[in-house]
């Protein structure tokens, strides 16, 4: 399986940002055998054989720094798996403001049409009440 494209670029920022800090590292990260997609491919082989279903993400980024340090490691065969990267978005103000319009409209939306839904017939409740009495004879 090919890992997500989110996750994929989540992993290649890291990476790209951790060359730049280290020299020795962005050699490592430079070499031609090694790439994005078998890094990936790498840490989805570590995660499943750990067994483990989830991992903060300086692990993740040490399976990949690992990965373009150390000469012996291949990835290893495709598996199946499902990835979720757990990040949080931040809106800009002007997105906040789009989202809060369009959550407005919808709920406007939303009354409006239940008020324009037939209503259910009301039964007189006077010929209701009639119909339920008992008699003892």
């Amino acid at each position: 399986m090919k890992s997500t494209a989110y996750f994929t670029r989540t992993i290649l920022t890291y990476l790209e940002q951790q060359a730049e800090k280290d020299s020795l590292f962005a050699q490592s990260f430079a070499k031609e055998s090694k790439n994005i997609d078998e890094c990936c491919l790498y840490i989805l082989n570590q995660v499943q054989k750990s067994g483990c279903n989830g991992f903060h993400d300086d692990e993740i980024f040490e399976m990949a720094t690992d990965y373009y340090t150390k000469d012996n490691i291949e990835a290893s065969k495709p598996i199946n798996a499902r990835i979720t990267v757990n990040h949080i978005v931040k809106l800009t103000a002007e997105e906040i403001e789009e989202a809060r319009k369009d959550a407005i409209q919808k709920a406007q939306n939303d009354a409006y049409n239940k008020m324009m839904q037939p209503k259910a017939k009301r039964v007189n409740m006077k010929q209701s009440t009639e119909n339920q009495q008992l008699t003892l004879f």
